[in-house]
């Protein structure tokens, strides 16, 4: 039991992989640029929206 702990304390303490470090960074930045765009479309300013389609009726 103790030679299972020792092995996860080692792998826990050893640097990351680079790989998995970019792919996490990846992600937080994709998960913000959603969320920034989802802000955008239905947050609290998008009343303030005008749908051009709508202002150039024929």
């Amino acid at each position: 039991m103790f030679t299972n702990l020792a092995k996860l304390m080692q792998t826990l303490s050893s640097p990351p992989d680079p790989a998995v470090s970019i792919g996490v960074t990846i992600l937080v930045i994709l998960l913000a640029l959603t969320s920034f765009g989802l802000w955008t479309a239905f947050g609290s300013k998008a009343a303030n929206l005008v749908d051009p389609w709508d202002e150039h009726d024929d």
